[in-house]
C-alpha cells in the first residue's frame, strides 16, 4: 500500500469517526431533549397563598385533638442528609386526580378523586392525602363566568378548567389540573410540582396492561355491586374499577377501597416480571392522560418504587368526625340544592401542615400515640 492509499485510508476513517460521533451526539441530545420535555403544561403559581403559620384557637378540636403548629425556622449547621435517590429532588409534592369520564380525552369530567402525594426521595418515604370531592371551597376565576358565584365543590375546579364547551373558566395551558392546583392552594395551603390526571378507561386499561392485580376482598361491603366474593381474586380492568368506585358504605369507605386497589398495582408494578416494561408502559400511554412530567421524572419515580419498602407507603384522610353533610342553595344550576361536606377549614389546614413537614401519617401504626393517627392512615400490607 503506497504512502498515498494510506494517507487517503486515514483520511476517511477520520470522517467516518467525526460522522459516528455526530450520529452518536445527535441521537444522544435528541434522547436528552426528548426526556426532559414534559409532556404537558406546568402547573401556575398561586396567585396568592396562605400565611406560613397557622394557629389554633384553644378549646377547638383542633387544639384538642393535640395538633402542632409548625412555625418556619431557619438553620446554617452543616448537615448529614443523605443524597436523593434515583437522580430526583429531595421532595416532590404531585397533584393525583381521578377524572369520572370514560373517555378518551379530557374535555368534560369532574375530578371525583383528589389525592395529594407526597414523594420523599431521601428517606425513602411515599405519603398520600385524600381531599373529599364534596367540600365547598373557593375557586378562583369562575366567578365572572357564574354570575358572581366563587365556590363550588371541589370537584367542579377541575371541570371548569377543562376545554370543552361551556366550561373553560380560564385560559391557563395547564387547564382543569391547574384550577384544581390553584384551588387546594388557596384553600388548604397544599402547592403541588406536578399533575397527573387518568380518566377512568385509561385507568382499566393500565391495570390490563399489567395484566390485572390481585387483591383479597376483605368483606361483604367491599364486594357490593362488584361481582366479586370475600377472599383473593385476580381482577382486570374493568374488575378493579368497580372496587375502586364502590361507595355502598359512603364516601370514606370508598377511599379505603380506593387504597386496596393502588396498594394491589404497587405491588405488581414493581414485580420482576412488570418493572422492565416501565418505560414501554410510559410511553404507550402519556398520550392517554393529563401531566406535566418529563419521562425522565417519571422514570425517577419507577426507579424510586423499586427501592421503596412497603412499609413506607401511607395513605392518610381527614378524620370523618370533622365532616357534616349539608344541603346548599347556593348554585342556582342546582335550584334543588347541593349536598357538601361543611368542615372547618382551620383544622383541615392544621393537618395539611404536619402532611407537608412529613410527620402525618407516621410510618408505621405501632408509633401512634393516639387513636387518632389509626383511624386517619392505612399502609399497604
Amino acid at each position: 500500500m503506497t504512502k498515498i492509499q494510506k494517507a487517503i485510508i486515514a483520511v476517511l476513517a477520520l470522517i467516518a469517526a467525526i460522522l459516528v460521533g455526530v450520529v452518536g451526539y445527535t441521537i444522544l441530545t435528541s434522547t436528552l431533549a426528548f426526556a426532559t420535555r414534559p409532556l404537558g403544561p406546568a402547573l401556575p403559581a398561586a396567585p396568592r397563598s396562605l400565611p406560613p403559620v397557622w394557629t389554633t384557637t384553644p378549646g377547638t378540636p383542633a387544639a384538642n385533638a393535640g395538633l402542632v403548629t409548625l412555625v418556619p425556622t431557619i438553620s446554617f449547621a452543616p448537615t448529614n442528609t443523605p443524597a436523593p435517590l434515583c437522580g430526583g429532588p429531595a421532595m416532590m409534592t404531585v397533584l393525583a386526580i381521578g377524572q369520572d369520564q370514560r373517555s378518551n380525552n379530557y374535555q368534560y369530567g369532574l375530578g371525583d378523586i383528589v389525592r395529594v402525594v407526597r414523594v420523599d426521595f431521601v428517606t425513602p418515604k411515599i405519603t398520600v392525602l385524600e381531599f373529599p370531592r364534596d367540600l365547598w371551597v373557593e375557586i378562583p376565576y369562575i366567578a365572572d363566568n357564574l354570575d358572581g358565584l366563587d365556590h363550588g365543590k371541589l370537584n367542579q375546579a377541575y371541570l371548569y378548567g377543562q376545554p370543552g364547551d361551556g366550561f373553560a373558566y380560564w385560559d391557563d395551558p395547564s387547564q382543569g389540573p391547574g384550577l384544581l392546583s390553584l384551588t387546594l392552594d388557596l384553600n388548604f395551603g397544599v402547592h403541588s410540582d406536578h399533575y397527573l390526571a387518568v380518566n377512568m378507561r385509561t385507568f382499566e386499561n393500565v391495570v390490563n396492561a399489567i395484566d390485572g392485580i390481585t387483591i383479597n376482598v376483605p368483606d361483604l361491603e367491599t364486594a357490593y355491586n362488584t361481582g366479586l366474593t370475600v377472599g383473593r381474586h385476580e381482577l382486570n380492568g374493568a374488575q378493579a374499577l368497580k372496587v375502586a368506585r364502590n361507595r355502598e358504605e359512603g364516601m370514606f369507605e370508598r377511599v379505603g377501597n380506593q387504597n386496596l386497589v393502588l396498594c394491589a398495582m404497587r405491588e405488581k408494578v414493581l414485580s420482576p416480571n412488570t418493572v422492565t416494561q416501565i418505560p414501554e408502559l410510559i410511553r404507550s400511554f402519556q398520550d392517554n392522560i393529563q401531566t406535566d412530567f418529563t419521562p425522565e421524572q417519571l422514570s425517577q419515580l419507577a426507579c424510586l418504587g423499586t427501592q421503596l419498602p412497603v412499609e413506607n407507603i401511607a395513605f392518610a384522610s381527614f378524620p370523618e368526625e370533622l365532616f357534616t353533610e349539608i344541603r346548599i342553595f347556593e348554585d342556582p344550576a342546582f335550584p334543588k340544592g347541593l349536598l357538601i361536606f361543611d368542615a372547618d377549614f382551620n383544622i383541615l389546614r392544621e393537618y395539611v401542615t404536619r402532611f407537608n413537614a412529613g410527620i402525618w401519617p407516621s410510618l408505621a401504626a405501632d408509633q401512634s400515640d393516639s387513636a387518632e393517627e389509626e383511624s386517619t392512615s392505612s399502609f399497604c400490607p
